[in-house]
């Protein structure tokens, strides 16, 4: 069969969509770049948001007309909406979180055992989802209420993956090529707690490091108050662990925190942050942020706006929040009028495009190392190259040859538009 494989939403999903391409392959299937090329499409869904499911349902209906011979729904979305999702064009079949890992398998009637008995090289998707990083799945689900979320009703009961697992995904998926290792979860900091007493994710990382040669590792959120002061030691003993940390943040105020069910404050937050930059002074910390939450008044708004100028983020996610059916935020009182929402947005956007401008301008000058994750040739001038630092920052430079897939140094010149503009490093 002719495999079209498609995803939205986090890098949990791109994981799931990765590691269901590698079981085609290892099953003796094609996986194709075009949706009309395809047999079969299996789509990943994404609940996050209501424009997220949206974006999903959309998704669907676009591969059905242009062809795709059978579409599978699978994610969150199809996980909390199976009636609707299988009512589609063109779906076959909708399989929930629960039973994503056997999508394979139970399609192609094969034991998941030899699966698991004959991996084969993790290569990225075709097409437009070719891919320089890997994205590795630790962890899934997730233990925490906070009240705005749908994803802990889609996912289910925080679980962790055993080290063999994910040590062995690692592996795969540097032997297809991957420069870079990002490792995801629902709740990523929470990986190991199932196991055993005094398991953390640091010990995971340090595993990592130890026993594989992956050139880059990078972490993707992590909630706050998984973390402790000692953690961030792991920044000092491993140049290859990315100095970028994604902490979710979501509201700035104490009092919204709590109407969340965030088990972090503006203390610890800030305390949290400190750490970190004490441990890597050029740390990239980015995080998320909700505007509109229900009750939040503008003496709320105010203190989120002031906390988050404080805190300097290099880049931020910026939520306009959006009721979920079946949260508990969706039924609270005082909900915030949505032209209120917009604009508490707006002006939360500008805050964080401030902040991250300042980050950027520390750069100018300095020498970033840069995964090249796209090429364009320029005829005599050279290749425009496009990547990321070690950072997270985006880096554009031109370059006598195709870097693509390659580690280099660059020399940053310019900040344009919120891209840095780098030249390549003859050192």
């Amino acid at each position: 069969m002719r495999i079209y494989l498609d995803t939205i939403g986090c890098r949990l999903n791109q994981s799931e969509i990765e590691a269901i391409g590698g079981q085609f392959r290892a099953g003796g299937h094609e996986l194709v770049p075009a949706a009309g090329d395809a047999d079969l499409a299996v789509i990943n869904t994404c609940a996050v948001t209501t424009d997220a499911a949206s974006e999903s349902r959309k998704l669907i209906r676009r591969v059905q007309r242009e062809g795709a011979g059978e579409v599978i729904a699978t994610g969150c979305w199809a996980t909390l909406n199976p009636t609707e999702a299988a009512a589609l064009p063109g779906v076959h079949r909708v399989v929930p979180n629960s039973q994503k890992e056997f999508l394979v398998p139970d399609l192609l009637g094969i034991p998941q055992e030899i699966f698991d008995l004959e991996p084969v090289a993790r290569q990225p998707l075709p097409g437009t989802r070719l891919r320089t990083r890997a994205f590795i799945k630790v962890q899934d689900g997730c233990d925490n209420r906070c009240t705005f979320c749908i994803t802990t009703i889609a996912r289910g009961a925080g679980h962790s993956r055993p080290e063999a697992a994910i040590f062995a995904d690692i592996h795969a998926a540097l032997s297809g090529g991957a420069q870079e290792i990002v490792l995801t979860g629902v709740h990523l900091g929470s990986w190991g707690q199932d196991f055993a007493p005094g398991q953390h994710l640091s010990h995971l990382v340090a595993g990592i490091l130890r026993e594989t040669d992956v050139p880059r590792l990078r972490l993707s959120s992590l909630e706050p108050w998984d973390l402790d002061e000692d953690f961030f030691s792991l920044w000092a003993a491993n140049p290859r662990l990315c100095p970028h940390l994604h902490l979710p943040l979501q509201s700035g105020c104490d009092a919204t925190l709590r109407r969340m069910a965030r088990k972090t404050t503006q203390a610890s937050f800030r305390r949290l942050a400190a750490a970190a930059r004490a441990a890597r002074p050029n740390i990239a910390l980015t995080t998320d942020l909700i505007a509109g939450f229900p009750g939040e008044t503008e003496s709320e708004f105010a203190a989120t706006s002031e906390f988050v100028a404080g805190m300097a983020f290099a880049d931020a996610h910026i939520f306009t929040y959006s009721e979920r059916p079946g949260t508990a935020a969706a039924t609270m009182p005082h909900p915030v009028p949505h032209p209120a929402r917009r604009e508490r947005h707006a002006r939360l956007r500008a805050i964080v495009d401030e902040s991250a401008a300042r980050y950027r301008q520390r750069f100018i000058g300095a020498t970033l190392d840069v995964l090249w994750e796209s090429a364009r040739e320029l005829g005599p001038d050279g290749w425009k190259m496009g990547g990321m630092a070690e950072n997270g920052l985006r880096v554009h430079a031109t370059a006598p040859r195709d870097l693509w897939k390659e580690i280099t140094s660059v020399r940053v010149s310019a900040d344009v538009n919120g891209l840095l503009m780098g030249v390549i490093s003859d050192e």
